[in-house]
């Protein structure tokens, strides 16, 4: 369809367009089906496979859809606010244009499959579903935030009053409740079950308490299958797929939900285990269901499913629908096949069409008359197209392709690879394209392909900056020139041939150091001889082309580019940053010009250019047409000398990325345009407008001029490229293959390409230029063997002398390294891997030490008092401490703020006994008994330990939560004071220890010094602390606790072996010290000796004793030797006392330590049994701090419900009266619709009754006639089992419940009743006058007699959407009712709870016993209640006085339960006697006449008619009176709706104004939430921490003192019970 932009120019229209969308397929009629192609609708007709394409009016096209009973298809469009176009088909004539239902787009259509109506799901933000009347365009019903996973909707085929969306993890049934003209859509969402199959379903409860609407409030979802197909059954059911392979069966109605298969059970079908149900179509025998791997037909009878019979197709089939007749059976596939199959005719699916589905790279046209198309998908798929857009053939490449281009001397493609490939395509054969060259220049993408139009080279660009020109032509086997540097990634290539100077011009787009990668600012210009251009002297020994064949021209812009194009002396160039389209004119050539770098072109003409960008430009051959293409989809065609002016077509989507690509056919009259995203390629042709005829003229002159200078070369060119054997099979040897590029072709995404792909060539396989340098290297090898042999002796030599002086170097000392670089290189290697290492392990210690700091700042530093513990001496007796944090500064400041109202309550208590006047004897036994009561009703110790707080609420008096709240602050000052104070004793105990432990290894140490003077070895016992006990040492790191070396710095190495060498100096003056050595030798180093050296004291021998024998003694020697055993004996003596003397020192010692640590021993037992009071009293406390906290809690739980149960009523009552409001207005229209149905009917009547007026002038057996045919009517079901029924395939070839074919029904009526007016059923005798006017009132009463049935059906429908709406009124002001009663049975609980004050009371063992319960359940009876015994007393007074009354009561019911009997047997008989009355008068109405029959006995036939006409005439007046009446009623009414229309734009004015204050509240309200919530967990944390440390110690302890007590309780319980059976009287054996 053509977008002329100006006129008196050329115009151009879409030819053919190809590629397939993975959307979906619908059937438009019974053999043409209708898919998503691009900015088109292509129709496909299944009978002669020929295609038509329809473009879209708008801006793209969005969702689809179509009913072939009707012949309508409608689609959305891809802009903001878009628009719903419908259509009829084959006229594609506009039947509306639906606007306003979204504002970005449209998810999913559906169209009826009977009727005008349209349902349409739109997208964000507002996600509607909505029901349109498409014939007037007119939404019938809409439902916002109701489509948010939305992607398919389905009418009931059945009835197009329900409607099924089918979301991503949802289900739901609209129901459109109609009344008239209004309609309401009413959600019912189907609960599908559990991935098990099991379902969980709620009852709802009998009665509606308060836990009831609360779990109606917060009920929790669970996971459930996820729905993937849906279908409507002929019996308004619905077929579910799910993707988890389940398949299921609904009822909307009553929303029952059966599964037929279950994959997970044992009894199910092994074949569709495999499968999920992907897509579902509905067959009169069963169900034809879509997997994974092929398709099925299910058999289905109740829940037995059978397989009746399996396709599996080449390709995974995604879609598949019967045809509106179902007679052809539709497969799709996403992936651009489809298959058709006649279940009467035959079982062969037959393959209809295949168009591969994916985005198309790019796509050129053949230098020849047939315009075959040549285009490459991103799969590497080859394909060719012929003129009228027919695939004649494809060819995988298996490889990823990036550009292509066709050669204009012969027929052969060259295709562009990622690998850096060029692949030569023979196209000779059209339908066996072959693959016969490859060449393989880079090792990324090649990313430009371009011929010259005379096909003398093919220039290549990849991302390296190189460009390659190879020789096009066939016959010099495609081989590479050369190639060029170019500064800069190349973005665009375009070339110019100028046959007169023989010369090759190539234009490349470069993008500079400052350009970004997608654009530009130096161009430059090659120029390039077409001939002699192979010769030795045109290129370097590398390859290079040399600087005397190719001229070189540098230019810049103002402005980076995206685009260019060469012309003869100009250059066409697009600015995206402008936008706009620019000329530039080319310097005259002077033969300087190659010297010159950096010359500016300022453009000479700037046009307007596309809305979006970037664009590309393609010139045509003739140079007379340019053309641009954008992301916005637009392709724009302009002459070249006016470039203000263009034709614009809209060719591909703006929302998927617009166009990539465009080229010009060799005339230039055929264009070819590939979208980015949506798969599609477009074929344009230009068509010729008024005084453009010389312009098509002059292409089409050119085309020839250029076909007739290239026909030689082509019949040259050609047979030496078909004799080309296939390329892998016989390759010709040293020949490399080119690439080939058709006409001018501009990618516009090509820029948009990363430079480093991903897909490279190997490594292995080299590329020209590789190869060249190697071949170039092998030359030099070849020529300089003999040099490079000396060369490597030399070396050899040179290299034997320095492994010599290497070893030589070893053995010294000190060597040195000849390799000095590679040394550094290590040694920078080692010294980066060391900081590499430290850099980890210093980054690992900081992250240890802030744990560690953390740790210690949260488990230690806050701590007050820290755990610790006292272990005893002799025994395993542990006592523990209670680690203590600091009070905050909020919980002293609660703690104040309490006290100090509790000396105000106490001050005012005060005053107030002081009035009054207590003798003292009173005031003492009021005190005893207070003291008595204390331990009891306190509930804790505290108090007789002295640690209770005097401030502390009685028990009793804690009615508020206020007062709660205060005593949870009192109690926890009072347990803290327990902790504190016996954290005291503990640490007065543990100094005690220390000094024990002090004395114990002074003790032991002067035990050794006595062992070492007995030379004893013996094991002391000396106790020391355990890190439990010394919790600091966990915090200090010994030495010897350190198993690794030590890491020293060098200022640490220095400070150690400075203190070595003091150390060593210090020992070096010691051993010169003669006065010590002299000291030691003599006295051992002291001066006197003490009595502890006793020990060591020893009597030297005389020396003769050792030199003479006893026998040369002289007496003199004998003396002395005498004198030495006395000494020797006394000294012995004396030895012996002080080891005596030693020993029982040392059991004196040994016995003291036993005695000091045993009564340390006692003493910790003592501190034992004060920690066990003072858990004892702790775990009371924080039992009553529990209760307190489980009341406030409650309180506070209370409070919430009471909120939600208040939003909730007020919404209740705000939707009550909403209601009630439509309710009176529904009333209203019904009551008057009911009154016109009635006129309605009265006219009917009188119409009957005016037939004979109408015909009394004729006879009376003629009216008689004539009045049969007026009752006659043509009958209906006999035309309606005409229709054809020979299709058994069809589940909905029963009549349809849909109220749109009265309509239908009616028009056949009134032709039926044509034939009945036709002159051949006039009866004889009747006039021709006579009979039309029976004609014409026989059809006023046929249309009466429809006006009365469509006025009756309406009313029906009214009456029964009244009836519905009542209900819903009715269930509201119930729902309304429960939560008031739910709201007063809170309140009611919550003064119940306030007022039932919780007690803790201590009681004695064995005192009381109570059945014994688990205090920890959640049902746990372990409340009691305390009453006084004058209380129990006064009751039993009570039940005798009660007990004596009954007995009298029974007595007297005894008396008149006689006195009914009697009563009744008379009753019986009067009844009796009433029968018989009524029998008689009975008897005696039946003889009487009837006033009708009286009155016409008595009068005469002339009387009768009289009365007949006077009749008449009362009820004409009565009908004209009721009239006038009507009037003055609908006045009224009309005057009250004009009322209630101001008061509803009133109330329309306050919402809105509510509705925008609405989220500024909100946000407000969260906002309060967020801080209330934070300061909550602020506040709470310290306390919770240690909460939750003691209710684990709690728990366990609670449940042994629980259970004591509640012994107690239940043996004097009993006991109760049994004293009170004695006391009271029995009455179970009386009787009446």
């Amino acid at each position: 369809m053509p977008f002329p932009i100006c006129t008196g120019m050329t115009s151009g229209q879409h030819e053919w367009i190809q590629g397939f969308a993975n959307k979906n397929t619908e059937f438009v009629e019974n053999k043409t089906v209708c898919y998503t192609c691009g900015n088109h609708i292509c129709f496909l007709n299944l009978e002669t496979r020929t295609q038509n394409a329809f473009p879209s009016p708008g801006r793209g096209i969005g969702a689809l859809t179509a009913n072939g009973n009707s012949g309508i298809f409608a689609f959305s469009e891809e802009k903001l606010s878009p628009s719903i176009y419908v259509y009829s088909f084959p006229e594609l004539q506009l039947k509306n244009e639906l606007k306003g239902g979204a504002q970005l787009d449209y998810t999913s259509l559906a169209l009826s499959h009977s009727g005008p109506y349209l349902g349409s799901c739109s997208s964000l933000p507002d996600h509607i579903i909505t029901v349109w009347n498409w014939e007037n365009a007119e939404p019938l019903c809409s439902q916002p935030q109701a489509g948010q996973d939305v992607v398919s909707l389905a009418f009931n085929p059945m009835n197009w009053l329900q409607l099924c969306s089918l979301g991503t993890a949802s289900l739901t049934v609209w129901n459109i409740a109609k009344s008239d003209s209004l309609h309401v859509l009413q959600p019912s969402t189907i609960k599908l079950p559990a991935p098990g199959g099991t379902f969980s379903e709620s009852q709802a409860p009998s009665s509606q308490n308060v836990s009831n609407i609360m779990a109606k409030l917060h009920q929790s979802t669970r996971a459930r299958l996820t729905p993937s197909a849906i279908c409507w059954t002929a019996t308004s059911k619905l077929y579910v797929g799910c993707a988890e392979g389940f398949l299921i069966l609904v009822d909307p109605e009553s929303h029952s939900v059966s599964v037929l298969f279950n994959p997970t059970s044992a009894e199910s079908i092994p074949e569709l285990r495999r499968n999920s149900f992907q897509r579902l179509t509905p067959n009169n025998n069963g169900l034809i269901a879509v997997g994974k791997e092929s398709v099925v037909h299910l058999q289905i009878k109740g829940s037995q499913i059978n397989i009746a019979q399996t396709w599996k197709l080449e390709r995974p089939v995604t879609t598949v629908m019967y045809s509106p007749d179902y007679k052809t059976l539709l497969f799709s596939s996403n992936t651009g096949q489809i298959y058709v199959l006649n279940p009467a005719q035959s079982d062969r699916i037959v393959k209809i069409f295949d168009v591969l589905s994916g985005n198309f790279v790019t796509a050129t046209l053949l230098h020849n008359d047939k315009n075959i198309c040549v285009s490459l998908k991103e799969s590497g798929e080859l394909q060719l197209w012929s003129s009228d857009g027919i695939c004649i053939s494809s060819l995988s490449l298996q490889v990823e392709v990036t550009c292509l281009a066709c050669c204009p001397v012969a027929h052969y493609a060259a295709v562009g690879t990622t690998t850096g490939k060029v692949l030569f395509i023979d196209l000779n054969q059209e339908q066996r394209p072959r693959l016969v060259h490859e060449v393989l220049l880079y090792h990324s993408a090649v990313d430009h392909l371009v011929f010259d139009h005379d096909g003398h080279y093919l220039f290549t660009g990849g991302s390296d900056s190189h460009i390659y020109v190879l020789e096009a032509r066939p016959s010099k086997m495609f081989s590479v020139i050369g190639y060029t540097v170019l500064s800069g990634c190349i973005l665009s290539l375009s070339t110019q041939c100028n046959r007169d100077m023989n010369e090759v011009k190539v234009l490349a787009l470069c993008a500079g150091e400052e350009d970004r990668k997608k654009d530009g600012s130096l161009l430059t210009l090659l120029s390039l001889p077409t001939q002699n251009l192979g010769g030795p002297d045109s290129i370097d020994r590398h390859g290079c082309l040399s600087s005397h064949v190719l001229k070189v021209f540098t230019f810049t812009v103002p402005r980076p580019l995206t685009s260019c194009v060469l012309g003869l002396s100009e250059i066409f160039a697009y600015c995206h940053r402008s936008k706009t389209l620019q000329r530039f004119v080319l310097p005259e050539d002077k033969g300087d010009l190659s010297d010159q770098q950096g010359v500016e072109l300022k453009p000479v003409q700037e046009v307007r250019g596309h809305p979006l960008g970037p664009a590309s430009l393609a010139l045509s051959p003739h140079r007379l047409w340019l053309a641009s293409v954008g992301r916005d989809g637009l392709l724009r065609i302009r002459q070249t000398a006016s470039m203000e002016r263009y034709i614009e077509l809209q060719c591909h989507s703006c929302r998927l990325g617009g166009v990539r690509n465009v080229s010009f056919s060799t005339d230039g009259c055929t264009l070819l345009t590939v979208g980015l995203k949506d798969g599609s390629l477009v074929c344009t042709n230009i068509r010729v407008k008024g005084g453009d005829v010389s312009k098509m003229n002059e292409a089409t002159q050119y085309s020839k001029s250029t076909a007739y200078f290239l026909k030689n070369i082509f019949d040259t060119e050609n047979p030496i490229l078909i004799n080309f054997p296939v390329w892998g099979q016989v390759s010709p040897v040293g020949t490399e293959t080119p690439e080939v590029s058709g006409g001018p072709s501009i990618n516009v995404t090509e820029r948009d390409r990363d430079d480093n792909n991903l897909l490279r060539a190997p490594p292995s396989q080299p590329t020209w230029l590789e190869s060249r340098r190697e071949g170039l290297l092998k030359e030099d090898q070849e020529k300089y063997s003999e040099m490079k042999k000396n060369l490597m002796e030399t070396i050899k030599e040179l290299r034997d002398s320095i492994q010599e002086m290497i070893r030589d170097s070893e053995n010294q000392p000190e060597h040195f390294n000849l390799d000095v670089e590679e040394e550094r290189r290590l040694e920078a290697m080692v010294e980066q891997e060391v900081t590499r290492v430290r850099t980890e392990i210093e980054w690992d210690i900081v992250e240890k030490c802030y744990l560690r700091d953390v740790l210690k700042r949260e488990c230690w530093d806050t701590m007050k008092v820290i755990s610790r513990t006292i272990k005893a001496f002799h025994s395993d007796l542990e006592v523990l401490n209670y680690p203590l944090k600091e009070q905050t500064a909020k919980e002293l400041e609660d703690l104040c703020r309490v006290q100090n109202m509790r000396k105000l309550e106490k001050a005012a208590c005060s005053l107030g006994n002081l009035k009054k006047d207590l003798s003292a004897q009173e005031e003492e036994e009021e005190k005893k008994v207070q003291d008595a009561e204390t331990a009891t009703v306190t509930g804790s110790i505290s108090a007789q330990l002295g640690y209770s707080n005097p401030y502390v609420y009685d028990q009793f008096s804690l009615k508020t939560i206020e007062q709660r709240i205060n005593q949870i602050v009192l109690l926890q000052d009072v347990i803290y004071r327990v902790k504190t104070a016996f954290n005291a004793d503990f640490e007065a105990l543990h100094k005690q220890k220390m000094k024990e432990l002090k004395r114990v290894r002074d003790r032991n140490k002067h035990i050794r010094e006595i062992m070492l003077q007995l030379d004893m070895h013996e094991e002391l016992w000396e106790p020391s602390l355990t890190n439990s006990e010394w919790p600091e040492r966990l915090l200090t790191v010994e030495v010897s606790e350190i198993r690794a070396e030590r890491y020293l710095t060098a200022e640490q190495k220095e400070e150690e072996e400075r203190r070595k060498l003091e150390e060593e100096r210090r020992l070096a003056a010691q051993a010169d010290d003669s006065r010590e050595r002299a000291l030691d030798d003599m006295m051992d180093g002291v001066l006197e000796v003490k009595k502890e050296d006793i020990l060591k004291m020893e009597i030297p021998l005389p020396e003769f004793v050792l030199t003479k024998p006893d026998i040369q003694w002289s007496e003199e020697e004998k003396k002395v030797f005498k004198e030495y055993e006395k000494k020797a004996k006394e000294l012995s003596e004396e030895k012996e006392k002080y080891k005596k003397l030693l020993e029982i020192e040392i059991k004196k010692l040994h016995q003291s330590t036993k005695e000091a640590t045993e009564r340390f021993d006692e003493n910790l037992a003592k501190l034992l049994e004060k920690k066990v009071n003072c858990t004892v009293a702790i775990y009371q406390e924080e039992l009553k701090i529990t209760y307190l906290v489980e009341s406030v809690l409650r309180e506070e739980e209370m409070r919430n419900q009471e909120q939600e149960l208040k939003l909730q009523l007020e919404k209740m009552l705000a939707y009550k009266d909403e209601t009630g409001e439509r309710l009176k207005k529904l009333e209203d229209e019904v009551e008057l619709l009911q009154e016109t149905y009635d006129n309605v009917v009265l006219e009917d009547k009188s119409l009957d009754k005016d037939f004979r007026r109408a015909f009394s002038d004729l006879p009376s057996h003629m009216v008689d006639c004539l009045y049969k045919m007026f009752k006659r009517r043509p009958r209906a079901q006999k035309m309606r089992a005409q229709m054809d029924n020979s299709n058994n395939s069809d589940p909905f070839k029963e009549h349809r419940l849909c109220g749109s074919q009265a309509p239908d029904a009616f028009s056949q009526m009134l032709r039926a009743m044509d034939e009945l007016d036709a002159p051949a059923n006039i009866p004889e005798g009747l006039s021709t006058v006579a009979w039309e006017k029976f004609c014409h009132v026989r059809r006023a009463k046929v249309e009466s007699e429809q006006k009365v049935k469509t006025k009756a059906l309406t009313l029906a429908e009214m009456q029964a959407f009244l009836q519905k709406k009542r209900n819903e009124d009715k269930a509201a002001q119930e729902e309304i009712k429960n939560l008031s009663k739910a709201l007063e049975s809170l309140h009611r609980k919550r003064t119940d709870i306030l007022m039932d004050t919780m007690v803790q009371i201590i009681l004695k063992q064995g005192q009381v016993e109570v059945t014994t319960t688990d205090p920890t359940a959640d049902n746990a009876d372990t409340d009691f209640i305390l009453y006084h015994r004058s209380v129990v007393d006064n009751l039993r007074n009570v039940i005798r006085t009660l007990a004596e009354q009954k007995i009298t009561s029974m007595v007297a019911c005894k008396d008149v339960h006689k006195g009914m009997i009697q009563l009744e047997w008379e009753n019986k008989v009067m009844r009796k006697q009433i029968e018989d009355l009524y029998d008689k008068e009975k008897n005696i109405k039946m003889l009487r006449l009837s006033e009708e029959q009286q009155k016409m006995t008595h009068r005469s036939k002339s009387d009768q008619e009289s009365h007949t006409s006077k009749q008449i005439s009362s009820l004409e007046k009565s009908i004209a009176l009721m009239e006038m009446t009507h009037k003055k009623s609908v006045q009224q009414r009309l005057r009250k709706i004009e009322q209630l229309n101001k008061r509803a734009a009133a109330k329309t004015k306050k919402s809105a104004d509510l509705e925008q204050q609405l989220p500024e509240m909100q946000v407000t309200v969260s906002e309060l939430r967020h801080i209330c919530e934070a300061a909550a967990m602020a506040e709470n944390e310290a306390a919770a921490r240690e909460e939750r440390y003691q209710e684990i110690v709690k728990r366990s302890k609670l449940k042994e003192l629980a259970r004591a007590q509640a012994e107690n309780l239940a043996f004097l319980g009993a006991e109760v019970e049994h004293l009170t059976m004695k006391n009271f009287p029995s009455l179970d054996q009386l009787k009446h």
